[in-house]
Order: structure tokens, then C-alpha cells, then sequence
């Protein structure tokens, strides 16, 4: 396992973990519920920014050390920096690390478990699939505290429905698995003790596909959320004449034609 170095002596904050194409990277700020602070989401969009230019990483799972996911972002931090300048850094940082994970080219999985909160439950919604043991809370509290949620309100409106999008937020109350599977926020909820088996599960079969492909349709997928159904057949057309092209899918298509097991370019 390797660490990103934070400068200091201290104990890194964020790790990094590869095997067999699947890249592993872990808040580990434990003892603040591995909230975002300045510094953690700085160093998680430039490790994210290394990984897109990275060919050998084919999946990202995104995981937390100790008894939490993410807790959001560091309340003790913002206090101690009042200021409009210095709010206005913070949020363009998270916005810019989310923007990051949505058009990362490789898919990412988030691996959930105790709580997952404010910011943290943003970065649950904004990841691509989520997998969750069955004891994880997950919620967008800010209302309690005066400071209505609004930049995880941009993942979490667009990954459930509307209803359950501002109960959460209007109300701040926690909800548990059964409740984020429903509402779309994860796609799995999993026996504690069975989380890093499924994810890792989940990570190996998407790894076994064209990582051309992969990032073909990851890109297409957010693009065409945005358009209009007419644009979005128009352009989902265009990209699936384009993908039919590439060298992956000649192979793909010929393997299965020949019952055998296709040998991925990546062109």
C-alpha cells in the first residue's frame, strides 16, 4: 500500500491501493470521520487527476478508514478560516473534486459504510455505483446547523428522485440502507462483513471490460443526462456509430461471434 504525503510527519491522509487494474483510495482521517478538509480534497483530485492519465487502472473505489465513510466537510476547519474568500476556495475545491470523479474515465465505486453525511453523502450520489454495508447512515444535515446543503444538493438531485431529494434536505433526518437503496443513492446495501468481498467483486467484473468502452459510455452517460431526448438520440447515435468503429468492438463483437474470450486493446 502506498500513501499520499501530506507534508508532515503525520499519518497520511489519504491511501492508495492497486491490484489487478482496481485503484483503492481511502480517506484516512479516522478520528474526524475522514472529513473533507482543504488539504484531503486537494490531494483526492490531483491522486483522481493522475489516475484518468493511467491506462494500467481500469475501476476506483473510494473508501474510509475507521468507523466512517465521511462525515462531510471539516466544521472545525471552516470555523477556524472564516471568511467570504476563504468559503468561496472551499466550495470551488469540492465542486472541482466532484466534477472530477463524474468525468474521471474510469468508473468509480464508492464503498460505504458507518456514516456518510453532508459532503460525504455527495460524494456517495456522485459516485458511479455505490455499495453500502447494511449499518450505514447516510444524510444532508446542514438544515440542522443553519447551512442548507446546497452543493450536495447538486449529486443528491441528481441521483434521486425529487421527493426523497428534499425530504433529506429540508429535513436533515438520517436515513439507512433500506431507505438508499430506494431513493437511488446506492445501488447495494451488504452485510458488513461481506462489503469488501462485493466490491471488490463488482470492481473485477467491470475491469474485465474494454477500458475504451468503459469510458466511452461514462462520458456519454452524464453527457446525455443534460440534453433534451431529441439531442440525447441524436448524440447517443453519433457516439455508438463512432464506438462501433473502434478496434474493441470488432474484437468484442468477433469473440462472441467465435465463443471465445475477447483480448481488449483499448483503441
Amino acid at each position: 500500500m502506498t500513501a499520499q504525503p501530506t507534508g508532515t510527519t503525520a499519518e497520511p491522509i489519504l491511501l492508495r491501493e492497486v491490484a489487478d487494474g482496481v485503484v483503492t483510495l481511502t480517506l484516512n482521517r479516522p478520528a474526524a470521520r475522514n472529513a473533507l478538509s482543504m488539504e484531503l480534497m486537494t490531494l483526492l483530485t490531483e491522486e483522481l487527476e493522475d489516475i484518468g492519465a493511467d491506462p494500467a487502472i481500469k475501476v476506483v473505489v473510494l473508501a474510509g478508514a475507521g468507523p466512517a465513510f465521511c462525515a462531510g466537510h471539516d466544521l472545525k476547519e471552516i470555523r477556524a478560516n472564516p471568511g467570504q474568500e476563504i468559503y468561496q476556495a472551499l466550495f470551488r475545491q469540492c465542486s472541482r473534486l466532484m466534477l472530477t470523479i463524474t468525468r474521471l474515465r474510469q468508473p468509480v465505486i464508492a464503498r460505504v459504510h458507518g456514516i456518510a453525511t453532508a459532503a460525504g453523502c455527495q460524494l456517495v450520489a456522485t459516485c458511479d455505483l455505490a455499495i453500502a454495508a447494511d449499518n450505514t447512515r447516510f444524510a444532508t444535515p446542514g438544515v440542522n446547523i443553519g447551512l442548507f446543503c446546497s452543493t450536495p444538493m447538486v449529486a443528491l438531485s441528481r441521483a434521486v428522485g425529487r421527493k426523497h431529494a428534499m425530504e433529506m434536505l429540508l429535513t436533515g433526518d438520517m436515513i439507512g440502507g433500506g431507505d438508499a437503496v430506494m431513493f437511488g443513492l446506492v445501488n447495494q446495501i451488504v452485510p458488513e462483513a461481506d462489503l469488501d468481498a462485493t466490491v471488490l467483486g463488482l470492481a473485477t467484473q467491470i475491469a474485465s471490460k474494454s477500458p475504451l468502452t468503459l469510458a466511452i459510455g461514462k462520458e456519454a452517460f452524464y453527457r446525455q443526462l443534460e440534453m433534451t431526448l431529441d439531442d440525447a438520440y441524436a448524440y447517443a447515435s453519433d457516439v455508438m456509430t463512432r464506438n462501433m468503429l473502434a478496434r474493441d468492438a470488432e474484437e468484442g463483437i468477433d469473440a462472441f461471434l467465435a465463443k471465445r474470450p475477447p483480448v481488449w486493446e483499448g483503441r
